[in-house]
């Protein structure tokens, strides 16, 4: 039986049907659209992404559009990024970087992260980016455990966070600084290098290492919610995918004007804020200020942004100021807006038809995924709080839980759960950006897969036409008097009250009923969080969940967030519970 939930129209009629996408898709065919390297053999992403664009004629191309925070423009060229990109290469063959080996950086949205990125994949060796905002501890570890000889960083964040723990970092030989001129002071460390003079002195022409598209390309460090940091290793042959998806999820196209507002120290900003855009030939916009709701619009009007993929933490916050501020701008050549990074709240998609005459499109992926799984694709209903509908050439299920609320696996084989039923969301391995291993623990990896499946950890339901619906992490989902409760559907409901900005749900240990649920909530800038906003929260949570309405609600101006934008429902548990909050190296700090 087909689904009643309420469509939006994406009013985007002359795009393809979901069937016909899905139709004869094979990720060979997605390959012929590469040019692969020069002679026919091998793959290598930034060939793709910066080198075949010139070789093509189209060097003089826009590639890059970095906005500094006082809103001045820097433009890069194809051809320029070429010629940087190249010396960045030559830059670590200089340095003895082999083939295979890692290249952290440490560094903001900024021009030469791009130049860091691409350059360390055309040398052959691993790109690992690492989140500007973490702390030294975070740091250290990640770079011990990517024992990287090479880290690139800027002068501000070396003294901070790099310098102090200098005697900790072994494997680290060279420290390559951005807005630092050497001899510039006495005594300073001999690894250190000015980034400007060592580029000066390099070759502007350089041949791509001849990588295979199984050989390593990306190392992206993710939290779990216990043990330590995982590495996530991608090959080269993810960019298949990064340019499949950008172009059927994103709707992107040559010549684009895409703004992706992930920090590049994050899988997001990496596959769609680096790779993506650049090898389909779009312009991409790189933004180097904090969020501010008038500076974001007026990026995407000046810029004449048409593609725009941003998080649902940014659109909440941009739904404070209401309607009127998107519409004193000029945004007509806005085509499609996505969101990633946390589920979608309905109420988001609906404020996007209201606010910019676009709804918002949701995906899922990981950063395991190396790249969209699931979403709402242009030309599809979308229904809102919905995930859409898997990828071409990406089988995705739902899987039917056992006791410990993960997948069941009995005698190696896992059992899809029924339509509309709660399982675990799981896809069919073999898509070209899967990851490969975690960094020296195959053991972990390997706990990640099951009859085939690689195992999310989030919890989804599938209806009868196919959408995927977000319930929560399996280690999130509450379990409240025989009952699952998603939290996410009761921070929707309470999203819904015209007095709540965020939400927390998580669930507290209780003797009768094993969890109840307790909610975190923001409320909007000059309201009361008192006595009396707290029952009436209460109530319209009861009018709207029933049973699944929250037990206890408290307010919480700060609610803790990752840089992705998800609020830690984990570090709410473990602050209410009193234990340790593990590794919040990814948490957002409050100014």
């Amino acid at each position: 039986m087909a689904s009643t939930r309420p469509e939006l129209d994406p009013a985007q009629p002359t795009a393809p049907d979901y069937r016909e996408l899905v139709h004869g898709f094979t990720w060979d065919h997605a390959r012929e659209a590469l040019a692969g390297l020069p002679g026919g053999h091998g793959l290598n992403i930034a060939h793709e992404a910066v080198d075949r664009h010139v070789d093509e004629g189209r060097g003089d191309q826009v590639a890059i559009r970095c906005v500094a925070a006082d809103g001045s423009m820097t433009a890069v060229t194809f051809a320029q990024l070429r010629q940087e990109t190249s010396r960045f290469a030559h830059l670590l063959g200089s340095l003895g970087v082999r083939r295979g080996e890692s290249v952290v950086s440490l560094l903001g949205r900024q021009h030469e992260q791009y130049v860091v990125c691409l350059g360390t994949l055309k040398a052959g060796a691993v790109f690992s980016p690492l989140f500007s905002s973490f702390g030294p501890d975070p740091i250290r570890e990640r770079l011990l455990r990517s024992r990287a000889s090479v880290l690139v960083t800027t002068e501000s964040l070396y003294r901070r966070k790099i310098a102090p723990q200098l005697a900790e970092l072994p494997y680290l030989q060279h420290i390559v600084l951005i807005g630092r001129h050497d001899g510039a002071d006495e005594g300073a460390d001999e690894r250190l290098i000015g980034f400007d003079e060592a580029m000066a002195e390099q070759p502007t022409e350089y041949d791509v290492a001849a990588t295979e598209p199984s050989d390593p390309a990306l190392l992206h460090f993710t939290s779990g919610t216990t043990g330590l940091p995982k590495g996530a290793v991608h090959v080269h042959d993810a960019v298949v995918a990064h340019r499949v998806t950008a172009g059927l999820a994103l709707d992107l196209h040559p010549g684009d004007v895409f703004w992706c507002t992930a920090d590049p120290g994050w899988v997001t900003g990496t596959s769609y804020g680096i790779v993506a855009p650049l090898t389909i030939g779009a312009t991409l916009v790189s933004y180097a200020g904090e969020f501010e709701a008038a500076a974001w619009y007026r990026i995407l009007a000046d810029q004449h942004v048409t593609v725009w993929y941003t998080a649902p933490t940014a659109l909440r916050m941009l739904m404070r100021y209401g309607a009127d501020l998107p519409r004193s701008h000029d945004l007509s050549t806005l085509r499609h807006v996505a969101s990633v990074g946390e589920a979608l709240n309905p109420e988001v998609v609906r404020w996007g038809q209201e606010a910019l005459g676009l709804p918002i499109h949701d995906n899922w992926w990981q950063t395991e995924t190396g790249a969209i799984m699931v979403s709402n694709y242009p030309g599809m209903p979308i229904r809102p709080g919905s995930m859409g509908r898997p990828m071409p050439g990406v089988q995705v299920t739902t899987l039917a839980l056992g006791d410990n609320g993960r997948a069941r696996v009995e005698d190696g084989k896992v059992t899809p759960a029924g339509v509309g039923e709660s399982g675990e969301l799981a896809v069919r391995a073999g898509w070209p950006s899967m990851f490969r291993t975690y960094l020296d623990d195959e053991e972990r990896y390997r706990a990640c897969f099951a009859d085939g499946w690689y195992l999310s950890g989030d919890l989804a339901s599938l209806d009868a036409d196919g959408y995927l619906w977000f319930v929560g992490r399996a280690d999130d989902v509450i379990k409240s008097a025989g009952h699952l409760i998603g939290p996410f559907e009761v921070e929707s409901a309470l999203l819904e009250h015209p007095a709540v900005v965020e939400a927390g749900v998580i669930g507290m240990p209780d003797e009768l009923a094993g969890e109840l649920v307790r909610a975190y909530v923001t409320v909007r800038a000059g309201l009361d969080a008192d006595e009396a906003l707290r029952l009436d929260l209460v109530a319209f949570a009861r009018r709207r969940l029933g049973g699944l309405a929250p037990k206890e609600i408290l307010f919480d101006e700060h609610l803790p967030h990752n840089s992705s934008g998800k609020v830690m429902r984990r570090v709410l548990k473990a602050r209410a519970l009193g234990l340790p909050e593990g590794d919040v190296s990814t948490m957002e700090r409050v100014p």
